[in-house]
C-alpha cells in the first residue's frame, strides 16, 4: 500500500508516518504540505490513500478533496482533521473521501480507518473531548 499524507504542520506528517508504519502491508509513505504538493506527487506516481487535512496554506481541503477525485477518482481520500464531524464529515463524504478522522482520534482508530478504507470501505469516527 502506498499513502500520501498532506498536512501543513511537520509534526503531525512525522506522527502519522511513524504510526502507519506499524501496518506490515505499507510500502511508501510520502508526505505534503500543501495542496500544489499533493498534486506533484499525484503526478510522480500513483498512491492508494491520500490522508488529507482540510486546513491547508494554499487550497482548502475539501476543494483539493474534490479535485484529486476528479483527477484521480481511485485514490481513495481519508480526511484527518481537527474539525468537528458534523461541519465537515458529510460534505467531505459527499465529495468522495473514503473517511473522515479527528486528529484526536487514537492511533488504533487510524489503523482500523486505514485498513478498513483499503479494504474498499468507508469510515468516520466521530471522537468528542
Amino acid at each position: 500500500m502506498k499513502i500520501l499524507i498532506c498536512d501543513d504542520h511537520t509534526i503531525i506528517r512525522e506522527g502519522l508516518r511513524q504510526i502507519l508504519q506499524q501496518l506490515p502491508d505499507v510500502i511508501n509513505i510520502k508526505d505534503a504540505e500543501s495542496a500544489k504538493e499533493v498534486f506533484v506527487q499525484l503526478n510522480s506516481e500513483t498512491f492508494d490513500i491520500v490522508l488529507l487535512d482540510i486546513s491547508l496554506p494554499d487550497k482548502n481541503g475539501l476543494e483539493t478533496l474534490e479535485s484529486i477525485k476528479a483527477k484521480y477518482p481511485s485514490t481513495k481520500v481519508l480526511i484527518v482533521s481537527m474539525h468537528p464531524y458534523e461541519q465537515y464529515a458529510i460534505r467531505a463524504l459527499k465529495l468522495g473521501a473514503s473517511g473522515y478522522l479527528r486528529k484526536d482520534a487514537s492511533s488504533n482508530e487510524l489503523l482500523l480507518a486505514i485498513r478498513k478504507i483499503a479494504d474498499g470501505g468507508y469510515i468516520y469516527i466521530r471522537v468528542t473531548c
